[in-house]
């Protein structure tokens, strides 16, 4: 399937149609959200299925620095026992979450609930997204901010308390921002009531949020306008319970090897996953069907066969990390397709819109592209072959590593980048490919 030196890797496409299945590692959207409502927690809880990867490792690394203690459950790292700090995390000198935007917009929350200043910083593409956007909601709600290096970006000292209780937000250039002051919220001095002037950026990450305090016994109360937008969501002052959890299997993840079952041909169980969870990047499997390939729960996974795969213009703003994969498996559909819906994908790991337009084009494709648009045209027969740059973005890397496996011409460029999301992404490949 693949060779590979440290910086380069060359994919060689199947010559046989697959029938496999693969294990996917635990949501990493998931994931980030329980290692902070544990290390928020009253008492020691247990997560199981937790994702092993580099945004999840800097999270859980930056919670032990404010006060949280973790400890593997039988020497696994899929398994922890987390000590949390009652609703009060101590503050740090300095903390740094690297490439992660998810950990990185979380910890500036949990430091908000400090009384002393607490430095969050990261990578060079970190100091290049927006966070300012985050901070300002966390001083609305009565903290403290500098930023040492340049107004509205990282690295940003902040510090509690936190003294109001209610915030009105508009669109936001993402709905992390949100999802880290909801997860803060029960350890409030007085709850929060986020109230949504318009409706909210992937407000399918805010739904996930909200079903992950559930999960954990934290009561919710959701007001919706009549189309069933989110109008407010409110969160009193509560204790976080200690549990135990199960994280589920990583739909964004597992997109990659649903796009490998329609692009080679076959089929591919993917196992532990269900059609019925929350997660948003699921809505990939949706449009995958409406593309033509078959899917199907049977025997404890979700099954994709290939079908004849039809060209389709969908709007992916609820599932924004599916949509580099959705992207790169319409070149191969058998006419021009419109993908909508994409403005967050500018402010990713890397410009996705030009990471995917730019490696598409490489290999002698036509892409168009507008602020929050692509238009895909089919690639030609036989690919022109090219290296394609991943910009340091784990999800460009995997996605055309799929196409690679499909059709010959196609080498990866810093592969190890996948490691942000799914250190075993090459493991899992190569295991599948000699299935078929």
């Amino acid at each position: 399937m693949a060779g590979a030196t440290s910086s380069l890797r060359k994919i060689h496409a199947l010559q046989a149609p697959l029938s496999a299945r693969v294990e996917i590692p635990g949501s990493k959207s998931l994931t980030n959200r329980h290692l902070v409502l544990a290390a928020l927690a009253s008492g020691t809880s247990e997560l199981r299925g937790v994702l092993a990867s580099d945004d999840c490792d800097r999270l859980r690394v930056a919670l032990t620095a404010m006060g949280a203690r973790f400890e593997e459950l039988d020497g696994d790292w899929s398994g922890w026992s987390i000590m949390g700090v009652h609703g009060k995390p101590h503050s740090a000198a300095c903390i740094n979450l690297g490439d992660g935007g998810t950990p990185t917009r979380f910890m500036l929350a949990v430091a908000a609930l400090c009384g002393e200043e607490t430095t969050v910083d990261g990578s060079t593409r970190m100091h290049e997204r927006p966070v300012g956007e985050g901070v300002e909601m966390l001083i609305a709600l009565g903290a403290s901010a500098r930023f040492p290096r340049l107004q509205g970006a990282l690295p940003i000292a902040i510090r509690g308390p936190l003294t109001q209780a209610r915030i009105e937000v508009g669109q936001t250039a993402s709905s992390q921002f949100i999802s880290a002051l909801l997860l803060i919220a029960p350890c409030m001095p007085e709850g929060l009531e986020v109230c949504f002037r318009q409706p909210p950026t992937s407000a399918s990450y805010l739904e996930l949020s909200i079903d992950a305090l559930r999960a954990i016994g934290v009561c919710v109360d959701v007001r919706r306008q009549e189309d069933h937008s989110l109008a407010s969501i409110s969160i009193a002052a509560q204790p976080i319970h200690t549990h135990a959890l199960q994280i589920e299997p990583d739909a964004s993840s597992a997109v990659y090897f649903a796009a490998l079952a329609a692009l080679v041909g076959g089929s591919v169980d993917i196992a532990g996953l269900h059609l019925e969870i929350a997660q948003p990047d699921l809505f990939f499997f949706e449009d995958l069907q409406q593309r033509g390939a078959s899917i199907s729960n049977i025997d404890g996974a979700v099954r994709v066969t290939a079908g004849t795969l039809r060209a389709r213009d969908t709007d992916y703003e609820r599932a924004p990390d599916a949509a580099v994969m959705a992207m790169v498996l319409a070149a191969c559909a058998d006419a021009p397709s419109t993908f909508t819906g994409l403005r967050t994908l500018r402010v990713k790991e890397s410009d996705r819109i030009a990471s995917v337009a730019e490696g598409l084009r490489a290999l002698g494709g036509v892409v168009d592209t507008g602020n929050d648009w692509v238009r895909v045209h089919p690639l030609p027969a036989q690919l022109k072959p090219a290296t394609i740059q991943t910009h340091s973005d784990h999800r460009i890397a995997m996605a055309f590593a799929v196409l690679g496996c499909a059709r010959s011409g196609v080498s990866i460029a810093n592969p190890d980048v996948v490691s942000k999301s799914w250190p075993g992404f090459w493991d899992a490949l190569e295991a599948v490919s000699t299935l078929r």
